[in-house]
């Protein structure tokens, strides 16, 4: 067994041996839905930094290497009656990347984005040194400038974050509205009470959203199972009240990647069938969208069809009080549906994370739509996620940077505080050896 200790000189070494190169991670898992430029660069393996180090249940937190998936953590610290405070939708996410780029889930409203949850990380630097990063040592602007930077800054190698006790069950209650102005003012409600442990919902059209709220039980009268032929987004439209057992309702959206695996056509009960179960999963779904991306098939079909298509995929994060206003237009000028809800506000309103700036005093509502837009006319490169960018700014939102983005230099910098991130740079990369936030992710490169 190479210790954690091991593989952290033999990656240091790999850094050292690359000067004068752009470097990147090579890795087996991207949850990043943005294609690349291909550049010259020398890849770091860190593909083995993929082990929980220690879960201290007593203490409330889970030491872990930064390159572990969720489905990896969750499955070590079921077992000790606990799991990580804010665990993202997906099976395939690794927690490194949650911290270094933005990650949520229904338990944020009472715990903040997945970065609120750490205690302190282990981060190498470009030029080779490793430094631990904290609230409150001599690293702290790293510590709190690292959010958002997406490996712009160096790399969690290991990290220690919160948990929080589990029960057996789930309880979910479905309550359906058909008022958007009601919907987010009972959301708000609900997060105001923190009676639930869980809170996020789903919006099917103008007169038809539902709020989910989630509590953890001893007992359950019955089990549902959305792991194979079962569709969870659909049971919220079925069912008023259901059980789930923790570890599923951990994974509901990850068996249909939310609903996005129909554009595959596995929600035909046939192919699902011949599929299996073991497949379903974003893992498999994100192998697939990497092979039609660089063969570019769907594209090339639309276009004999005559058709125009817009990769839609995003997650925004807007004022709870502009919510309503946002879903409006979303439902009239983008027009994808379902969408995903999920409130969130800062865990420590004390906390200044710097490169995704939230007003701590706020509740927001991560608004979240995956799909593809197509029309017979053509358009400009982006022209619907541009109209997006817009709209969340104008309404006081921030948008998450894991997908294309189409931002203008200045505006880019004006949302994503380029004081600090040049100050961060400087300090702690000022070769510029890996490139900057821009460069990464609006340019591609």
């Amino acid at each position: 067994m190479i210790t954690y200790e091991d593989k952290k000189q033999r990656l240091i070494a790999e850094l050292n041996a690359s000067k004068g190169l752009a470097v990147g991670l090579g890795k087996d898992t991207s949850n990043l839905f943005r294609d690349r430029h291909t550049l010259p660069r020398r890849k770091l393996n860190v593909k083995d930094f993929d082990q929980v180090i220690q879960v201290n249940p007593a203490a409330g937190w889970v030491e872990v290497e930064g390159m572990t998936t969720y489905e990896h953590l969750v499955n070590e610290t079921l077992n000790y009656g606990v799991m990580p405070t804010v665990v993202p939708e997906l099976k395939s996410i690794t927690i490194g990347g949650a911290v270094t780029g933005i990650a949520i889930e229904s338990s944020s409203f009472k715990y903040g984005l997945v970065h609120e949850t750490v205690l302190a990380m282990e981060i190498l630097l470009s030029d080779g040194r490793m430094v631990v990063s904290t609230p409150d040592n001599e690293y702290r602007d790293l510590f709190f400038g690292f959010p958002n930077s997406f490996g712009t800054l160096g790399y969690i190698l290991k990290l220690r974050a919160k948990t929080v006790p589990v029960k057996d069950y789930v309880k979910l209650t479905h309550q359906p509205y058909q008022d958007p102005q009601r919907y987010f003012q009972a959301l708000a409600e609900a997060c105001s009470r923190q009676e639930a442990d869980f809170i996020d919902g789903v919006v099917f059209g103008p007169l038809e959203l539902y709020l989910t709220s989630g509590r953890f039980v001893d007992d359950a009268p019955f089990v549902s199972d959305y792991t194979y032929e079962n569709i969870y987004y659909r049971s919220i439209r079925q069912q008023e009240t259901d059980y789930l057992t923790t570890r599923d309702y951990i994974w509901r959206w990850d068996t249909d990647w939310f609903w996005c695996s129909k554009n595959l056509y596995l929600q035909n009960p046939v192919l699902r069938r011949l599929v299996g179960k073991q497949r379903l999963n974003s893992v498999t779904y994100t192998k697939i969208m990497r092979w039609n991306s660089r063969w570019r098939l769907t594209r090339r079909i639309d276009h004999l069809l005559g058709y125009y298509p817009e990769s839609v995929i995003q997650d925004v994060d807007i004022p709870i009080e502009n919510a309503p206003t946002f879903l409006d237009f979303l439902l009239a000028e983008i027009r994808i549906t379902p969408i995903w809800i999920c409130p969130t506000r800062a865990y420590d309103p004390r906390a200044p994370f710097d490169l995704y700036p939230m007003d701590p005093a706020r509740v927001y509502v991560n608004f979240g739509f995956w799909d593809v837009v197509k029309g017979r006319t053509p358009r400009p490169e982006g022209c619907y996620n541009r109209k997006i960018e817009d709209q969340v700014a104008a309404l006081g939102g921030i948008k998450s940077l894991y997908s294309e983005a189409f931002y203008e230099p200045d505006e880019f910098w004006k949302i994503y505080n380029k004081p600090v991130y040049d100050r961060l740079k400087a300090k702690y990369d000022p070769q510029g050896v890996f490139k900057d936030l821009y460069q990464k992710t609006v340019l591609r490169q």
